[in-house]
């Protein structure tokens, strides 16, 4: 069963065109990394599917809510949909606790007690219990990412969606980072990656989509996309990012 459709979306800045007509479904439970150069649209298409971005035209469905239909109330849509950023986008003035009970407190997801105790589930998970009442400025960029997404799975959201979450970080910190996405996409967690971390892509996705120039120039399951892409664009890619 489709979780997320896109069909045929285009979205303009001004005179740019980001994205030229991209349709993509993803299923229930799927894992979608998408790669591709930078300018390619990767992370404007993320965007576009919790409406941070207003498509231009075409149609986003998440959840069998119309996302690009003017009338929909995005922020009861967006409660479904956890989103977890390249910056980590944490409040610096409040401490690791507040920054995920916040929301879930606010909109009435969950009680105070509550989202404290799911705060507590949650940074076990992502192996940062100890860091509860720290501020993020006392957090390495690793520490920072692994509670923006804890955070996000505050709001017990139905898909994931994260963008490029591991391009800020050192080298060194990517490794804990992947390590909690990739417990989170064998829990069953509905998910869409832009990542530049090609390993990562192999190991964990359920398929791959190659975004260049606006559009999706080819997809397929991770295993046979490595393998053996088909289109030339896709082999010059893989080809360059694969160099030492």
């Amino acid at each position: 069963m489709a979780k997320i459709e896109v069909v045929d979306v285009h979205k303009q800045f001004g005179d740019l065109q980001v994205l030229k007509g991209v349709s993509l479904t993803v299923d229930e439970g799927e894992v979608v990394c998408v790669i591709g150069p930078s300018g390619s649209g990767k992370s404007t298409l993320l965007r576009c599917l919790n409406q941070l971005e207003t498509v231009t035209s075409g149609r986003v469905v998440v959840d069998g809510i119309v996302m690009s239909d003017p009338k929909t109330d995005l922020n009861q849509a967006r409660k479904n949909i956890g989103m977890v950023f390249q910056n980590f986008n944490l409040f610096s003035h409040l401490t690791v606790r507040k920054n995920i009970t916040l929301a879930p407190v606010d909109l009435k997801v969950l009680t105070p007690e509550e989202a404290d105790r799911s705060a507590v589930e949650l940074l076990q998970r992502v192996g940062l219990a100890d860091k509860i009442d720290a501020y993020p400025h006392q957090l390495s960029g690793g520490q920072k990412q692994r509670v923006a997404i804890a955070r996000a799975l505050a709001m017990r959201p139905d898909v994931m969606l994260f963008d490029e979450p591991t391009s800020a970080l050192d080298p060194e910190m990517v490794g804990e980072v992947l390590e909690v996405i990739r417990d989170l996409a064998e829990s069953g967690m509905t998910m869409v990656v832009v990542t530049h971390e090609m390993a990562f892509a192999r190991e964990v996705a359920h398929r791959v989509v190659f975004m260049a120039d606006g559009v999706v120039m080819e997809e397929g399951p991770a295993r046979t996309f490595f393998a053996s892409p088909k289109q030339p664009r896709t082999q010059e890619f893989l080809r360059r990012v694969a160099q030492p």
